[in-house]
């Protein structure tokens, strides 16, 4: 089995290659975009959604096959049309510029693997099986779904606000620690639950600093 090491990228602005134009590339493509990548889709078809997109200028499309050279100079490349022998090509080509290179056909070809993902705002949550199949993933996804619910958003958003005034107020560094440290003890969560929570104002965060300083 592949051990994989779990990474997150930042990948605005950067030049992401999709091999593909059908449902599998249009997956990766709108994963791509929602993380604020340029994307350009390499396939002589696309599906309608991905034709949208060429539409509106959001994907650069080039109407052809995948030829030698496209990878170079590419942060990521997906390679993600139906024809495995073509997907292999790809992931050569990449492999062989240090171009990191997802398989769509059979991922032990790639050099990395897209996992089921939840998103709740800051919250990012990425599960994958290693290969045990995309349906298991999914039930599992379904689990965090149940588990993480959309609260997780607005909760996180108010401990990074707090974590910034925190860090903003306070000069020692020993300070600083015990009120961050304390941040995780707050009822916060449960009172978005129960939609008994309001957004603390300058003067509510300057008491709870005050009260939680000296502790």
């Amino acid at each position: 089995m592949t051990v994989y090491l779990p990474i997150m990228l930042d990948c605005r602005g950067k030049h992401c290659i999709v091999v593909g134009g059908g449902k599998v590339a249009e997956r990766k493509t709108l994963g791509l975009l929602e993380a604020g990548a340029a994307v350009t889709i390499i396939s002589p078809a696309l599906t309608p959604q991905l034709a949208e997109l060429s539409d509106s200028a959001s994907v650069v499309w080039l109407n052809r096959n995948y030829a030698p050279g496209d990878a170079r100079g590419a942060f990521l490349v997906y390679a993600a049309t139906d024809d495995r022998a073509v997907n292999e090509e790809v992931a050569r080509e990449a492999d062989s510029l240090g171009v990191p290179v997802n398989v769509g056909s059979h991922a032990e070809a790639g050099s990395f693997i897209t996992p089921g993902m939840l998103r709740r705002g800051r919250l990012t949550v990425a599960v994958s099986t290693s290969g045990a199949g995309p349906g298991i993933t999914a039930g599992i996804m379904k689990l965090m779904e149940e588990m993480l619910g959309e609260e997780y958003e607005a909760y996180l958003d108010f401990i990074y606000e707090m974590r910034q005034e925190i860090k903003r107020r306070e000069r020692s560094p020993e300070v600083r620690k015990r009120l961050l440290k304390r941040l995780g003890t707050l009822n916060v969560l449960d009172e978005i639950r129960e939609g008994a929570f309001t957004a603390w104002d300058s003067e509510q965060i300057e008491i709870w600093i005050a009260q939680h300083r000296e502790e």
